[in-house]
């Protein structure tokens, strides 16, 4: 997910463009023209995904990205990036996923799209019971497999509890925690045989067995509410594992609860999340989440944060099964219209197997209108009477025909001789250990059909959709970029540590440490103790940790003192913040037995060590710079100024 999410970044969606209506060249390199249908697709794109109105471009801010990643693309061609096997079996790959939807009769209506738009209004609480078959079960297994379900069904509607019996036979194994109880979901986010059942089964109705490719299903609808669109927040976190003691929640509960405070006095959310918030993923970016909806988040989080009004407001702390949590409303977005959602919809719907009712036999009967299949029955008649007699009995691949070369059906420009089937039924029947178990001929033929018109549709699709050759296009180039950036920039930088120290002594300072408390934190549990350590510290005011603790543990054996020493910066500890910053009293505070030894430190640069991660990124960033010089260097551009003006921004 990383690589795919790295390719985006990089890429903004680049694609190169064939056959273009416009064939104006916005740019050529060494002489190779790159056209401004190019530049003009991906710098829209580019601005539409912005998120952030700063990160909207202008045509001509937006030339330098474009021009750079050219040079990349160009570079790692050069040197030979696009003929290494594990790029040419990735890309093959992903144009397999790629082609798939095109390569079937994705059909779909308005009607669809608008009712699943309808859907995307509402949410669905509903659990299931699953009885579990393979899709190619056999008659007779998906036959026990109704029947089992229907069972249970009638149990449930002579009064059987549908928890205990989802415990009690279903085959999801989360059953035996949930009940079944699968929460709140809406469009797209079920298979669509479960979506759909569960939509059209009234609150409080089981459903008859639904089939999926997992097998039966039984759905009760518990309740269905409006959506509620999707909201951006930030947290923080301070975990609590399942198994945890009743000492650490309480005193994680104390720890959230001191941050708390410090917000309602004022402390800045971002900062309090970097430095004390356990979710680390977020707590780089200040705490902050991905937009989500009500229904893809746990309801224990979803429904607090639904709850907050206004951006900006703050939520109480919270418990879920992770742990506490404050969360702060950033924004807010309603669902969008019908016409601003149409074309995703549609889409989604187009890649849905079970939403678009595709069939390959819709789609060859497509396909052969659409490039004239003509089929020559007397060749066809006279060659199936040649084969027959041999096709089951294992004699196949001793025919020789000798009208091997008469044309048994043509579409498009290709036409297809009797051999070519022969030669089909001779590699079908060579893979059979059982030449009798076969099957039958007419159906061997019509999979001759299908799979020379799909082989001829599949080589054709760059012609037909634009869409697929970008698609195409903007992943060979991806994979290009990210395999070239990854030995010039990003390996050559983390394994050149020699490299890396001479960065560092050139910028030695730039990244700094705030004010900081060097010192112990102690928390005693009586008098006694805090007067024998602080005796300690009189006595040794150089005192190392270790040797604090040997002592403490000799005069206290089994003691419930807190040690510990260490650099905090405002923000770090709630008892440093409240005895050296002046901050709020964390919640839990001992007056006169919790205490701190130690002082300020003014700033002072960071070491390679303690800002390894930024001083990386910093010589990453320097590398590719001067990569890049080397680029323009090699590569002669040349930049249409006009073309350039007459590309109007996007706002």
């Amino acid at each position: 997910m990383y690589r795919f999410l790295v390719l985006f970044v990089l890429t903004f969606a680049v694609t190169l463009g064939y056959g273009q209506k416009n064939k104006e060249v916005i740019m050529t390199i060494d002489g190779h023209p790159i056209y401004k249908e190019e530049f003009v697709r991906l710098y829209k794109k580019n601005n539409e995904q912005a998120m952030d109105k700063a990160d909207k471009k202008t045509p001509k801010e937006y030339l330098e990205l474009f021009e750079n990643f050219k040079l990349k693309v160009i570079e790692a061609e050069r040197l030979k990036y696009d003929t290494v096997p594990s790029f040419i079996n990735e890309l093959k790959k992903y144009r397999a996923d790629l082609a798939a939807p095109y390569l079937t009769a994705a059909q779909y209506t308005d009607e669809m799209v608008k009712r699943e738009y309808g859907r995307m209004k509402s949410e669905v609480d509903a659990s299931h019971i699953l009885i579990r078959l393979k899709s190619d079960a056999s008659p007779e297994d998906t036959l026990n497999a109704w029947n089992r379900t229907m069972d249970i069904r009638k149990q449930i509607m002579n009064g059987a509890d549908f928890g205990e019996m989802a415990v009690k036979y279903s085959e999801d194994p989360s059953a035996k925690q949930n009940k079944g109880n699968l929460g709140y979901f809406s469009a797209f986010q079920m298979v669509y045989p479960f979506e759909n059942a569960a939509y059209n089964t009234a609150v409080g109705q089981v459903s008859m067995p639904i089939r999926t490719r997992f097998g039966y299903h039984l759905i009760k609808v518990i309740d269905k509410r409006p959506a509620k669109g999707q909201i951006k927040v930030a947290h923080i976190m301070k975990r609590v594992a399942s198994n945890a003691s009743e000492e650490t929640i309480k005193r994680q509960k104390a720890a959230i609860d001191s941050l708390d405070q410090l917000l309602v006095n004022g402390a800045d959310f971002s900062k309090l999340a970097r430095s004390n918030s356990d979710d680390r993923r977020s707590a780089v970016k200040g705490g902050e989440l991905p937009w989500f909806s009500s229904s893809n988040m746990m309801p224990q989080f979803a429904a607090p944060a639904f709850a907050l009004k206004h951006d900006g407001e703050l939520s109480p702390v919270i418990r879920t099964p992770y742990g506490f949590h404050i969360i702060k409303r950033i924004e807010y977005r309603p669902l969008g219209s019908f016409n601003d959602m149409k074309e995703f919809l549609a889409d989604k719907i187009r890649k849905s197997p079970n939403m678009s009712h595709q069939s390959k036999e819709i789609f060859i009967n497509k396909l052969k209108k659409e490039y004239h299949f003509t089929q020559n029955s007397v060749t066809y008649d006279r060659l199936m009477s040649t084969i027959k007699q041999n096709y089951t009995k294992g004699g196949i691949n001793k025919l020789t025909l000798s009208n091997g070369d008469d044309v048994l059906f043509s579409f498009a420009d290709q036409k297809i001789t009797n051999q070519q089937f022969v030669d089909f039924l001779k590699k079908a029947t060579s893979t059979s250990r059982q030449p009798s178990m076969l099957p039958p001929l007419p159906n061997k033929y019509s999979q001759f059909v299908e799979d020379t018109m799909t082989k001829y549709e599949d080589e054709h699709l760059s012609e037909k959709y634009p869409d697929f050759k970008y698609l195409l296009k903007e992943y060979h180039d991806g994979i290009l970029l990210f395999n070239i950036s990854e030995d010039k920039v990003w390996n050559a930088a983390s394994n050149d540590s020699t490299g890396l120290e001479e960065f560092y002594k050139h910028h030695k300072g730039k990244y700094k440490w705030g004010p900081r408390f060097k010192g112990f934190i102690i928390k005693c549990g009586n008098q006694a103790q805090k007067d024998f350590i602080n005796g300690i510290f009189v006595a040794d005011p150089e005192i190392m940790l270790n040797e604090l603790k040997d002592q403490v543990n000799q005069k206290f054996p089994n003691n419930q003192i807190g040690v510990t020493y260490g650099y905090y910066e405002e923000g770090k500890d709630p008892l440093v913040d409240y005895l050296v910053w002046n901050t709020a009293k964390p919640a839990d505070y001992q007056d006169g037995l919790d205490f701190v030894h130690g002082s300020k430190v003014s700033p002072e640069p960071k070491s390679l060590t303690d800002a390894r991660g930024l001083y990386l990124s910093d010589y990453q960033n320097y590398l590719e710079k001067e990569w890049l010089k080397e680029l323009h260097k090699r590569y002669k551009v040349k930049v249409n100024r006009k073309v350039l003006k007459s590309i109007q921004p996007v706002k």
